[in-house]
């Protein structure tokens, strides 16, 4: 098989790139994040789950973020260095990097499944499952059978952005959204057809990331700009060193995600203890519900901006390899006016119709006490989503150009210093309200710093208006 160059990445418009690349990636992310929206919506509408598997949804839903922490590490390292490592005419390097890839993937797969199959009640009850008997009853269903498909959601995870890198965007969000189908299919039928259940939301889901799975497989062994070979799938210590380090903001950008979900899920229990109205035994499911469902939503246009700024990321790192620090600076600057216009556009639509969004989650078959939680959610949680997109956008940003420890430094500050310090710091002095406003303070305190990082970068790269005079390997 004849090797394809990519070297129509340092030659093509960089709006036109942006549109090739993005687009597909954006795609592939919002059919991943909609594998578990799409559960949440099915089991909200069934009667004989409702709020009860909603929040035993919300219960497991950080731990499948786990499982997608270690497969974007993998995976978002490999294509960055792969990418650079092709623009920089280094083949070998490349391949033996994807083909230690794969073996990491399944690899970790496996041994996450033991641990959640091991410690499941100790986990659950971490992040909030003892709400009640009828949520922990749900929430134990559900992880059993999630837990089961761990292997094949990482591997599918791991292996989409190692396909964009090959030049193939369109088959990787073509590979997701197979998966996402046969899930949005089979959830309707298992749940109210066979009446699964917990299950039956789970076994859905885990049929469609086997699909994913098996066509990544399928396209290995196609692949364009690098041909794998046998030896290639051996566990090279020397490059997993160099590309894990490039994948390690996006790990920390989704495993501090979950610490913030464990600090909130367990101050929304604790203070919602204390509220007269959802003290009571009946309604003490609900703000865990609703958390759950605005965290949704607010996943669906983090995974619009991720997406975004993921997808450039084959581009920025090849013109990188090649030199070409003016391109990169280019596609900077176009990528943060659209990741603040993805802001404000669902900024609108929480400020403007949180109602209608609750509804999509069962609300008619909830008390009133329901809706008037979710739309001040809503309204509060997710009212800095513009500067949210933006940071977004800069964390990755920084990963592909190599500067993997800024990245992480401004992701951790994000996550754990804010996200975790304000979930636990502000319910002390607002209540359950305090956890809604920990969301947009965190946000706003990390934009100061994304926005001193960003112009210093900015110029960093604008310093030679044509091919950069600094190797790439200062990169790496």
């Amino acid at each position: 098989m004849q090797e394809r160059s990519n070297s129509y990445l340092i030659t093509e418009p960089i709006g036109r790139l942006m549109r090739r690349y993005a687009i597909p990636c954006i795609i592939s992310l919002l059919v991943a994040a909609l594998y578990n929206i799409v559960d949440q919506i099915f089991i909200a509408n069934a009667s004989y789950l409702g709020s009860y598997g909603n929040a035993a949804n919300t219960v497991v839903f950080p731990l499948t973020v786990v499982a997608l922490a270690l497969a974007v590490m993998i995976g978002d390292g490999c294509c960055a260095f792969v990418s650079i490592s092709l623009g920089s005419g280094q083949t070998q390097r490349a391949r033996n990097s994807i083909g230690s890839a794969v073996l990491l993937s399944i690899l970790l797969g496996v041994i996450l499944t033991v641990c959640y199959l091991l410690f499941s009640q100790q986990i659950l009850t971490l992040f909030g499952g003892q709400v009640n008997p009828e949520t922990y009853a749900c929430a134990r269903e559900y992880f059993f059978w999630i837990t089961l498909g761990i292997p094949f959601y990482m591997f599918g995870q791991a292996m989409n952005p190692i396909i964009r890198s090959d030049g193939s965007p369109r088959f990787a969000m073509a590979s997701t959204l197979a998966g996402a189908v046969v899930n949005l299919i089979l959830d309707p039928v298992f749940i109210f057809g066979f009446r699964w259940g917990m299950m039956g939301a789970a076994l859905a889901t885990i049929l469609g990331q086997i699909l994913t799975a098996l066509l990544s497989v399928w396209y290995l062994r196609h692949m364009k700009s690098v041909r794998l070979e046998g030896s290639c799938f051996r566990f090279h210590g020397s490059l997993v060193k160099r590309y894990i380090p490039l994948g390690i903001c996006s790990f920390l950008s989704q495993i501090s995600l979950v610490a913030a979900m464990a600090a909130m899920q367990n101050m929304t229990l604790k203070y919602g203890g204390l509220d007269p109205i959802f003290s009571q035994s009946q309604y003490a499911q609900i703000p865990l519900a609703v958390l759950g469902i605005v965290m949704k939503f607010f996943q669906i246009v983090i995974s619009v901006a991720v997406g975004m700024a993921a997808g450039c990321i084959p581009i920025i790192g090849y013109n990188l390899g090649a030199e070409r620090r003016d391109r990169a600076a280019g596609l900077l600057t176009r990528l943060l006016a659209a990741e603040a216009a993805v802001g404000f556009a669902a900024l609108l639509v929480v400020e403007l119709f949180p109602q209608p969004l609750t509804g999509l989650f069962g609300a008619a078959n909830e008390s009133p006490y329901y809706t008037q939680f979710a739309v001040r959610c809503f309204r509060v949680y997710l009212c800095m989503m513009v500067l949210a997109t933006v940071n977004k956008a800069a964390f990755i940003y920084l990963q592909a150009l190599g500067k993997s420890f800024l990245s992480t430094a401004l992701s951790m500050v994000r996550e754990v210093v804010f996200g975790v310090g304000f979930s636990l710091l502000l319910p002390r002095f607002f209540g359950l309200d305090g956890v809604l406003y920990s969301m947009p303070v965190s946000d706003l305190l990390t934009f100061l710093f994304s926005a001193v990082v960003l112009a210093r970068t900015y110029r960093s790269l604008r310093r030679t208006p044509g091919p950069s005079a600094v190797p790439h390997e200062n990169f790496i």
